[in-house]
């Protein structure tokens, strides 16, 4: 299928691997010039020269090293893709992080941390695309979530802030509509990919994860990376038109909620 987005322009935050790259990867591959970041060097400059092999033409890919839990990484992000290509019609946001453990031994520092470092690069990317979006007659904005953004389970302070960004996505919706510019939520299951924490996981205690396969996931496996990346690319593009103020969900039926 066509998906219509060669020659477009798209911003992915925290995009050197994992679900960032696979939605980069995607892109990519349907023509669409797009912007890596993040704060590793070596790991953005391996992905960028992955995603350039990947590509088909015309897309490009910038990379841009950057904070992006500060208001000055995400501008950097933002102004280096509209000095390259002169706008941006999609933004995945898929930057995120958030530790700690339960209510009394978390501290404000680690909830601080929590929405630094997933909640607001998303509204500040967001803020600052939207001017180019609506100059160029509309785009799409995609958020990573969770399903524990939509049910109970996994750590605290994840489930808060994915809970939030979902949240987000649903308010951006009904404010940008009227821009055509869509906005929905991805909330995948449990995926594994190199370097990522279930993969670890497996790595160093793979009884214990084949019983939680066995038990949470009804295919029999983890998910991968890239049956995110498809999602998102379908719904950058204008085959989606029609959906919008959503969160869909990618977990292969591991979560319990309707």
């Amino acid at each position: 299928m066509d998906l219509g987005l060669a020659g477009k322009v798209a911003i992915i935050t925290g995009s050197s691997r994992g679900l960032g790259l696979a939605s980069a990867r995607a892109l990519v591959a349907e023509g669409c010039n797009v912007c890596i970041c993040g704060r590793g060097e070596d790991a953005l400059s391996e992905a960028a020269l992955e995603l350039a092999a990947a590509a088909v033409a015309p897309a490009e890919v910038l990379a841009v090293r950057a904070d992006l839990a500060t208001e000055e990484g995400i501008r950097d992000v933002v102004d280096a893709t509209m000095t390259r290509f002169g706008g941006v019609d999609v933004l995945v946001n898929n930057v995120a992080l958030a530790r700690g453990a339960d209510i009394v031994s978390t501290t404000d520092a680690e909830w601080q941390e929590a929405f630094d470092q997933t909640l607001f690069p998303a509204i500040r990317a967001t803020r600052l695309v939207v001017p180019s979006m609506r100059a160029r007659g509309g785009g799409a904005v995609i958020i990573i979530s969770s399903i524990f953004g939509r049910e109970a389970g996994g750590r605290m302070t994840y489930n808060a802030v994915k809970a939030a960004e979902i949240s987000l996505g649903k308010s951006l919706a009904q404010q940008l509509a009227k821009d055509n510019i869509r906005v929905n939520s991805v909330s995948p299951g449990s995926i594994s990919f190199p370097g990522g924490s279930w993969f670890k996981r497996q790595q160093s205690d793979p009884e214990g994860i084949a019983k939680f396969i066995a038990a949470e996931l009804p295919f029999g496996r983890f998910g991968r990376a890239e049956e995110v990346g498809d999602v998102v690319a379908f719904l950058a593009s204008a085959r989606a038109s029609w959906v919008s103020g959503t969160s869909v969900v990618v977990d292969g039926c591991q979560s319990r909620s309707f």
